[in-house]
């Protein structure tokens, strides 16, 4: 299991392992941050219809099921959680030895451009290279070009493989991001 001790950074952010308890709060980023960086990119229908309770109640049954090999993170300020990330073992068959994926990193909207994104990706990114893992690799969508500097910024680049992606009839296709993962700390 990873350790739980949560890690204090710059900016009076706080990135710990989430719990039950921070379900509806994350549910809440995670639909709120679809709604914000998918408008134009997703149809507007799909994402009216994302519902923060049963968004809330799909990530209590992860953890509630889970076998730890997913790790959820979060960051909190002054006591409110403001982000999330979640990693774990690539789901592509594709994936070799020592790669690992991140699934998602969501900040809440008011918080964007504030350092919250980048502690999460810094801290998962540590905590897969502290685990033996080489490489991380990441979903993201193809035309949002908002996440892509994002992870080009953080060393990410596409490595050539591209899905498709259908949301309400409409592909929207994703583009597959990696990073070689050189240490704890040493990003």
């Amino acid at each position: 299991m990873n350790d739980p001790t949560p890690i204090s950074t710059p900016g009076g952010l706080r990135v710990r392992e989430m719990t039950l308890d921070d379900c509806p709060r994350v549910a809440e980023i995670r639909v709120r941050g679809w709604q914000v960086a998918y408008k134009g990119l997703i149809p507007q229908s799909y994402l009216d219809g994302l519902s923060v309770a049963e968004d809330a109640a799909r990530r209590r049954r992860h953890l509630e099921q889970g076998d730890g090999s997913v790790v959820n993170l979060v960051a909190e300020r002054d006591g409110s959680v403001v982000g999330w990330a979640c990693h774990g073992p690539h789901r592509d068959g594709e994936a070799g030895p020592g790669e690992v994926e991140l699934y998602a990193i969501y900040v809440h909207p008011d918080v964007l451009g504030q350092g919250v994104g980048q502690a999460l990706l810094r801290e998962s990114a540590d905590r897969c290279a502290a685990a033996g893992h080489e490489r991380m690799l990441l979903w993201v969508l193809k035309e949002n070009t908002t996440a892509r500097r994002f992870y080009e910024r953080a060393g990410f680049g596409p490595d050539g493989a591209e899905e498709p992606f259908e949301a309400a009839g409409v592909a929207v296709p994703e583009v597959r991001y990696a990073r070689v993962l050189t240490g704890a700390g040493r990003d």
